[in-house]
Order: structure tokens, then C-alpha cells, then sequence
């Protein structure tokens, strides 16, 4: 799974990984000559006397020295440059992805995992690219390079090293069989300390209502003493990992002088060789232990790369299909044939059967009961949920072999909790379209019923819009949300319950002004209030999933026994 993530990222710095190995390969060389040098000097410089040959071969073991440390310096330097790169171009992938991601698998995520995914996640597969990038040459060849040395100074002596190394291997593979599924818990955890987080933030304002703040500082608590928890499970291990390596080393080290003092006694060795040696065992066990240092970043980066994946694995809303239409509808008729939804899991579809024609250039309205299905028709017109049977057409074109840049300029959708950006009204407006100018940003909020609030700020169209809207009210936001549709100028507009934060007069003058902005364009709009959209050309009744009733306002009154039951419900004597 982390080879999968990491490959198509690294396959584009490839003359960058190459000159990498081959600066780790140079600095490894230059290191494990060193010790064959400082060899010499103590034999045939130290021992015999010899100044010259000391200061000789000290310039030479210098230079050794000095190339190995620009090497590595090197190496380390565009070591970092590719991983940062490898980073920001899985955080690009996973962004770009999310955005293309159906509603309904956005909803099954959670904003608090795709977070933690699309940041955390990918910072841990790339501190762990960058440690296996700087230790992929350097630790085969210094282990490798090491024994092999190790066995030309003195074979016998070199048993010693072969009878450490499974006892570091064995305790590198039981933590690494401990360590995986607390590392994937650790991330589970942080999720969970995110979305408690978030949620408290998003509904401060209901907590402090109902005096709740106790209660939230208790669920906060008890999600962070997991995560701690699970955080001191990790760190235990991890801290065992190093002392267990180095006490095999030491231990190692102690065993061979304790050898290797006998055997130059009996003139077996060098003393200069015994020196050698030392440092090759060094070179060997160190090479073990940085290896080891990489695996226990290794179950962690795992799963935080399946996290990942899971993510991309997501089949994308706009996959492509076998024959893909490039050009826009023109007349925007909206057919739905034997439509159903239903949520994954769920016990019964949220709409079924419904088979509906939406009429070009005509103002379409749906009512019905909460939780009757409204939304999730104008969802479907959108794109924004997939059906689960049948089928949505525009002029005859399935919607889902529309290209999908076609899609923002042919259907215009306002949410039902429409969402205002940080920046200003003109960025959140010409998000419908980018070119559009000043003159048509205060049609657009004129239209809107948004012009006069725009106007007594200081700055107009350059006001501040803080995340979310929030230094607006709830009917402002509502209006600055209709404007950014409407400047989109679009064939289709489906717009759910743009008036919901409304008072009557204001909702009947915003009405009026979309429906001569809007006409000549597909209209359809779901509504609450029965008074807004009884002027409309088609109302439809939903009820419980299915279409009960469609006509005229009159003819309802006359055919629809809900239709009538809505009426009653909303108006006095």
C-alpha cells in the first residue's frame, strides 16, 4: 500500500533519486575507507615512530573525511527537496480528489478524517519517505560493506557480529507486529479529537444555549485521554526500540575487545586491526539500529498511507463514461425516469419511482413534508448524488455523460445551507463566473435584495466575508448565495429553499425579481411556504418518496388532499 501511494510520486524525480543514491553510495565508500586508514597509521605510523607517515596518512584520512561529510550533506539536501516535493504532490492528489468525490462518500468520511488524511496523514508518509530515501544506500552498504571488511580484518573474530544480528532482528520484527495496528489507532484517535473539536467550535453557540459547556469539556477529555493513551502505547515501544539495539552493540563491542585484546596478545592481530575492526562492528550494528529507527517510523507511515488510499480509492462523481457529450444543452428540459435513491445501509430508498418532466423556460416548485425527498431531487438535477436506479436527463442527455466543466454552466445550484468563503462579497460572487464585472456583481445582489446591506458597508464590493459567512446574518447569507447564482447566468437553476431565512416581505420581493431575472431559464425550486411559489408554472407534491400530486396552485387545491393539508397548516382563519 505505501509502495502503490509513494511510486507514481517518486517516478518524477528520477534523475533526483539517482543522483541521491549515487552521492549515499560515494559518502558510504569514503566512511568505510576511513577505518582501514586509521588502521594504518597506528601500524605503520604510531607503532614505528613515523611522523611522516602519520601526517601522510592523516591528510589522506582528512580528505576521506571531508568528501564523506559533503556527500552526505548533499545527499541529505535534495533528499529533503524530493520528499517536500513527494508531500505537497500527495496533498495536491488527495485535495483534487476530494473536491471530485460523490456527497454521499463526503458524508460517510466526515470533514474531521478528510483533514487529518489530506494533512497529518500525508506529513507521516513523507517524514517517512524522507528517512527511508536517506537511509536506502547508506545502511546495505555499511552493514554489508561492514562484514565483509569486518571478515577480511579477522574472520574468526567476525562470529561475534553474526551472532548479534538475530537478536536485534527478532526484537525489529516483534515490534513491528506490535506496533502497526497502535499506529493505525493513534490516527483513528486523532480523528476523533478533530471532529470532537470541530463540532464544538461549529456549535458553540447551541452549547452555550443549553449550558452544556461542562459536558463538551468531558467528551473532549475523554477523546484526548484516548489519544494520549494510545500515544504512550507507541512511545513505550518506540523507546525500547533504541536501548534494546544499543545494548546488543555495546554489549557486541565489549565482547570483541575482550577477544580481540587476547588474540593481539598471542599476535594474531594488529592492535591497528583490532582498531578497525571496532569501528566496522560499529558501522555494522549502527546500520542495524538506523534500519531499526526506520521501521519503527514504518507501521505508522503504513497505515497512514492506507488511510490515504482509501481516500483515492474513492470511484470519483465525474468518472468517465463511454461516450462523453461536449456540448452544453441548450433548451434545459430535466427528465427523471423511474428515479430511486436510497443512502448505503439504509433500510428504505429516500425517493422511489419518481418519474417527473421539467419543462424548458418554465418555473417548477416542489413542496412537501419534511423529510419527503425535496432536496434529494434537486441533488440528483445537480449531480451532487448519483441515483441508485433509473435515470436524470437534460435535453435527452443522461447527466452523468455530461463533460463535467460543462456542468456549472448549464445548472446553477444553490444549497440548502449555501456557504460563503473568506475573502470578499466580489470573490464569493464571481465564483459563478470569474470574468463577470462590477456592474453585473450589483445587478446580481440588486436582484438578490442584497444590494442595500452591500452598499452601507465601507468597502462594498470589497467587503470582508469572514469562513462561513458568519459576520453576516443568516438572511444576508442567504441572498449574497442567490446573487453568486444568478451571476452564473446558467440554463438550469435549482435553488432549495432560498428563502427559508426570510421574512414574507422580503422573500415575496426576492421572489418577484429572480423570476423576471431568471426568465426564459429552467427554474426549480423547492419551498417550505406554499404563498412563495403559488405563482409557479408547475408545483410538484412530494410525499414520503413518491410524487402525490403536480399542477397548477389551482388545480392542487382541487386534486391534492396534502396540497391542502400544507395550506391549512400554514395559514390563520
Amino acid at each position: 500500500m505505501l509502495l502503490a501511494l509513494i511510486r507514481p510520486h517518486l517516478a518524477r524525480h528520477t534523475r533526483a533519486i539517482v543522483l541521491i543514491v549515487g552521492l549515499q553510495l560515494a559518502a558510504a565508500l569514503w566512511v568505510l575507507y576511513l577505518p582501514t586508514l586509521n588502521a594504518d597509521i597506528i601500524d605503520s605510523g604510531v607503532m614505528a615512530g613515523d611522523m611522516g607517515r602519520i601526517l601522510g596518512l592523516g591528510g589522506w584520512m582528512a580528505c576521506a573525511a571531508g568528501l564523506h561529510l559533503g556527500c552526505t550533506i548533499a545527499a541529505v539536501y535534495f533528499s529533503t527537496r524530493v520528499t517536500t516535493a513527494v508531500g505537497h504532490d500527495m496533498r495536491a492528489s488527495a485535495f483534487h480528489h476530494v473536491q471530485s468525490i460523490p456527497a454521499r462518500e463526503l458524508r460517510q468520511f466526515g470533514s474531521a478524517t478528510l483533514l487529518t488524511r489530506t494533512t497529518n496523514d500525508v506529513q507521516q508518509v513523507q517524514f517517512l519517505c524522507l528517512a527511508m530515501i536517506t537511509t536506502l544506500v547508506p545502511v546495505p552498504i555499511l552493514g554489508l560493506g561492514g562484514l565483509f571488511m569486518a571478515l577480511t580484518v579477522d574472520a574468526p573474530l567476525s562470529t561475534l557480529i553474526l551472532l548479534s544480528l538475530p537478536l536485534v532482528l527478532c526484537y525489529a520484527a516483534f515490534f513491528l507486529r506490535r506496533m502497526l495496528p497502535r499506529s493505525r489507532n493513534f490516527q483513528e484517535r486523532l480523528d476523533d479529537v478533530n471532529r470532537t473539536l470541530g463540532e464544538h467550535i461549529a456549535g458553540s453557540r447551541v452549547i452555550r444555549a443549553f449550558n452544556r459547556e461542562a459536558h463538551e469539556v468531558r467528551r473532549f477529555d475523554r477523546t484526548n485521554k484516548d489519544l494520549l493513551d494510545t500515544a504512550l502505547a507507541i512511545g513505550r515501544l518506540t523507546a525500547l526500540m533504541t536501548p534494546v539495539a544499543l545494548l546488543v552493540a555495546n554489549l557486541s563491542s565489549v565482547a570483541v575487545l575482550w577477544a580481540g585484546g587476547h588474540r593481539v596478545d598471542s599476535g594474531g592481530m594488529t592492535v591497528g586491526s583490532l582498531t578497525a575492526f571496532v569501528f566496522y562492528l560499529a558501522y555494522v550494528l549502527t546500520s542495524v539500529t538506523r534500519a531499526t529507527m526506520v521501521m519503527a517510523m514504518l507501521p505508522r507511515g503504513a497505515a497512514c498511507a492506507a488511510r490515504i488510499r482509501e481516500v483515492l480509492d474513492v470511484t470519483p462523481e465525474t468518472a468517465p463514461v463511454a461516450a462523453v457529450v461536449t456540448e452544453p444543452p441548450r433548451n434545459g428540459r430535466i427528465e427523471l425516469r423511474d428515479v430511486e435513491f436510497r443512502y448505503p445501509r439504509a433500510e428504505r430508498p429516500v425517493l422511489n419511482g419518481v418519474s417527473l418532466v421539467v419543462p424548458p423556460g418554465r418555473t417548477t416548485a416542489i413542496v412537501g413534508a419534511t423529510g419527503s425527498g425535496k432536496s434529494t431531487v434537486l441533488e440528483l438535477m445537480a449531480r451532487r448524488l448519483p441515483a441508485t436506479a433509473g435515470a436524470v436527463r437534460i435535453d435527452g442527455v443522461d447527466l452523468g455523460a455530461l463533460d463535467p466543466v460543462l456542468l456549472p454552466r448549464t445548472v446553477g445550484f444553490l444549497p440548502q445551507h449555501p456557504y460563503l468563503f473568506r475573502g470578499t462579497v466580489a470573490s464569493n460572487l464571481r465564483m459563478g463566473r470569474p470574468d463577470a464585472s462590477d456592474e453585473e456583481l450589483w445587478e446580481a445582489l440588486e436582484t438578490a435584495q442584497a444590494m442595500e446591506f452591500v452598499q452601507r458597508t465601507a468597502e462594498g464590493l470589497d467587503a470582508p466575508v469572514a469562513q462561513g459567512g458568519s459576520n453576516f446574518s443568516g438572511g444576508q447569507q442567504q441572498r449574497l448565495a442567490v446573487a453568486r447564482v444568478l451571476i452564473s447566468s446558467p440554463r438550469v437553476y435549482l435553488l432549495d429553499d432560498p428563502f427559508s431565512a426570510l421574512d414574507h416581505l422580503t422573500a415575496g420581493s426576492l421572489m418577484s425579481a429572480v423570476t423576471r431575472r431568471t426568465a426564459g431559464a429552467t427554474v426549480v425550486m423547492v419551498a417550505q411556504r406554499v404563498d412563495i411559489v403559488r405563482e409557479a408554472d408547475q408545483i410538484l407534491v412530494l410525499d414520503r418518496g413518491r410524487i402525490s400530486a403536480a399542477g397548477t396552485h389551482r388545480d392542487l387545491l382541487a386534486e391534492s388532499a396534502v396540497y391542502r393539508e400544507m395550506i391549512a397548516s400554514q395559514r390563520s382563519d
